[in-house]
């Protein structure tokens, strides 16, 4: 908690001084935990991956996710990874004179952006996006994760000498991304109507079966060949768009679930590295950096984003957010798992790639937002007092308007200021006081009113609680 509110205060990600913290309680560091198992790492890394995906298609506004955005987010998390991958691997292997199967593992692990670093930078306070450049990246970021597992895999049991035939490899990474996809849609639309029409006893029930389906949905497209990562954000995403109940309640509990995921799977991944170690990959770690940030990434975004809509602006953009973060280092503990002898290198390696992009992407993606004028104001969402659980269908919100002097509310009563056609208020504030107003409650400039209704409601009752004159700008 003291690590996110430093983050906020002086700009450094959380996600990296997580990963800072882990180390630091490592056997190298103060703390001198001993850790050293890589499969641990990589099991409750893929736990925490797949939860913090359903929560980040849970989030996601489909109003926002067009044809456009759903094709080219889709061109990316697959062609684009594997132009990462090839480009990183092509210079690994003829500049870092590296063996051909190492340098291409090593493109393949790094090849995909990060849902967990990207979905921390983009919804921080200080980062606007417009809709339709934010929805892409998330995309892009939540669903790429498969084709790179799938690489790296594939290419571990070519190290292995038990690759498949190139003719069942499309066939199998077909499966693993179209089918985990279907899984999960099919998933969510069902965990949508067993919200609806099972009436649990308890209502804290309901976030441990939102929870234990989430896992159910992961393993399930695991047994059947398919990607789990890739079916536990469709399912987010199938669920996203629906009315559910308890859906305020639950997508908070997710929301918290998918923060506390983050810092067990960075801590773990902290542990797990030994920083006498590290040194000795800097200089390619640092190479890679520099190619993955200013050459791979920026070509692969410019040639899937050619011809569509988005500028040349909004393209660099994409490029520049395009953060690694824990998803590469939980493949790179795949090669220990697997125990090839250069599997301590790689993982090493791959761990300065990340930090460095954490380091160096993260802080600098509001500035060049700003810089490319592709930044749009945030929307200030203030903390209201009180919650409704409005059903989606109605299109019922809760706002805040403020009575100002002069307004026609002013010295009014409620009762007169009200209609069929205006919101209800259910809450007001005068003097930091709260309070439930009546019909013969009398208006006064400065009072907080919070009203319940329909967006075209609360629009016609601005000009009632505002003066003329600013009604006007």
């Amino acid at each position: 908690m003291l690590a996110s509110k430093l983050s906020s205060r002086f700009g450094i990600p959380a996600l990296l001084l997580f990963l800072v913290t882990g180390m630091l309680a490592g056997s190298e560091g103060p703390g001198g935990i001993p850790f050293d198992n890589p499969v641990l790492a990589m099991a409750i890394g893929s736990a925490a991956l797949f939860l913090i995906l359903f929560d980040g298609g849970l989030q996601t506004d489909l109003k926002n996710l067009s044809r456009t955005v759903a094709i080219r987010g889709a061109l990316l998390a697959t062609a684009g990874v594997m132009l990462t991958a090839g480009i990183v691997g092509a210079f690994a292997v003829f500049v870092l004179d590296l063996p051909l199967t190492d340098g291409l593992l090593l493109g393949a692990i790094l090849s995909s952006t990060d849902a967990a670093a990207v979905f921390s930078v983009l919804r921080s306070r200080s980062m606007g996006l417009p809709p339709k450049l934010r929805t892409l990246i998330e995309l892009e970021s939540a669903s790429n994760d498969p084709t790179a597992v799938f690489l790296t895999v594939t290419l571990i049991a070519l190290a292995a000498g038990d690759a498949p035939t190139g003719a069942l490899l499309p066939a199998m990474f077909a499966l693993k991304l179209v089918g985990g996809g279907a899984v999960g849609w099919l998933s969510g639309l069902l965990i949508v109507r067993i919200l609806n029409r099972i009436d649990l006893e308890h209502d804290g029930l309901y976030p441990v079966l939102t929870l234990a389906a989430a896992g159910a949905v992961f393993g399930i497209a695991e047994v059947v060949g398919a990607s789990g990562f890739m079916a536990a954000y469709m399912a987010g995403l199938a669920m996203a768009g629906r009315v559910f109940a308890h859906r305020r309640s639950l997508l908070r509990f997710h929301e918290g679930i998918a923060w506390l995921m983050q810092i067990v799977m960075f801590l773990i991944l902290g542990l797990l590295v030994f920083p006498s170690e590290l040194l000795d990959n800097a200089l390619p770690g640092l190479a890679i950096s520099a190619v993955l940030m200013f050459v791979a990434r920026p070509l692969a975004v410019m040639a899937l984003l050619l011809g569509s809509d988005f500028s040349i602006r909004e393209r660099v953009m994409v490029s520049w957010v395009g953060l690694r973060g824990a998803a590469p280092i939980i493949l790179a503990t795949f090669p220990m798992v697997a125990g090839l002898g250069t599997a301590g290198s790689i993982f090493n390696t791959v761990f300065f790639v990340v930090v460095f992009s954490v380091l160096i992407q993260g802080p600098t993606a509001g500035l060049v937002a700003r810089l490319l004028r592709v930044d749009v104001p945030m929307e200030n969402t203030e903390r209201l007092p009180i919650e409704i659980d409005t059903d989606a269908a109605m299109g019922m919100t809760v706002a805040r308007l403020e009575v100002e002097p002069g307004a026609v509310a002013d010295r009014r009563h409620l009762l007169e200021v009200g209609g069929p056609d205006m919101p209800l208020v259910i809450l007001m504030r005068r003097h930091g006081w709260y309070f439930i107003p009546t019909g013969t409650t009398v208006l006064a400039g400065g009072d907080e009113l919070y009203v319940l209704g329909t967006a075209e409601m609360i629009e016609a009752m601005r000009p009632v609680a505002c003066d003329a004159v600013r009604c006007d700008l």
